[in-house]
């Protein structure tokens, strides 16, 4: 539409039941409105907790799509208008001024071929929260493997360049940073803090072995579609 500022940001953000989070994820946004054009789009798997409702009433977009983060990560990046985009988990809560860290990001030339992610951090105060913390950081350091949870930077043209999301019910986000390439992901000097609820739930221990098992499955050609159900 003429006259329209260019939008310079889009986040897209998959929804499944996340009405409770919302408003605090959403919240943590709004800042970077103070530095650029920027939308919000939630996509939607078919919540029945009023989490659309939710997301319109905080000014976001609504959009919906067939559940499971792959598919529905795909269905916001089309939606998506920005030059940039940022991948982001419905249970996550960015730091504040973390927009002065990611205008940086973007400002640089050389960034617009690379992706970037932030790190790691639960809201719990457990020193079993912080066990986990420490082996997800060294895992998106040391491998090139960061979390969904963690967030995800990049440029239009790199997304478009890497085909974007592929329709996978579980691992969309290894697959996608395994394309990008560990040396072209970059760790922002910012946290995203992501709900405890699922360890607290699952366990400490449990949740990241198994998660740790299903990556090495993932790693050894077992189908997204079968390791779904071990996922739960």
């Amino acid at each position: 539409m003429t006259g329209m500022k260019p939008i310079d940001l889009s986040v897209v953000i998959p929804t499944l039941n996340a009405g409770v989070r919302l408003k605090e994820t959403i919240g943590a946004l709004e800042e970077v409105r103070e530095t650029m054009a920027v939308e919000i789009i939630v996509v939607d798997g078919g919540s029945t907790d009023g989490t659309r409702e939710r997301a319109a009433a905080l000014g976001a977009t609504v959009v919906e799509a067939p559940r499971g983060r792959g598919t529905q990560l795909s269905a916001g990046a089309r939606e998506a208008s920005g030059r940039w985009i940022l991948f982001l988990h419905a249970d996550t809560t960015l730091e504040p001024f973390w927009s002065t860290t990611v205008s940086s990001f973007m400002r640089a030339r050389g960034n617009v071929l690379k992706a970037a992610y932030f790190t790691f951090a639960l809201d719990d105060a457990s020193g079993a929260a912080r066990r986990v913390e420490v082996l997800t950081n060294w895992r998106a350091r040391k491998l090139g493997l960061p979390y969904g949870d963690q967030g995800l930077l990049m440029s239009r043209t790199m997304y478009d360049s890497l085909v974007g999301y592929l329709d996978l019910p579980i691992m969309e986000d290894v697959d996608m940073v395994r394309r990008i390439g560990a040396k072209n992901l970059i760790e922002l000097p910012a946290t995203a803090t992501t709900s405890a609820e699922r360890y607290r739930r699952d366990g400490y221990w449990w949740r990241p072995i198994r998660n740790l098992t299903l990556l090495a499955l993932y790693f050894l050609g077992v189908p997204p579609r079968r390791l779904t159900r071990l996922y739960g």
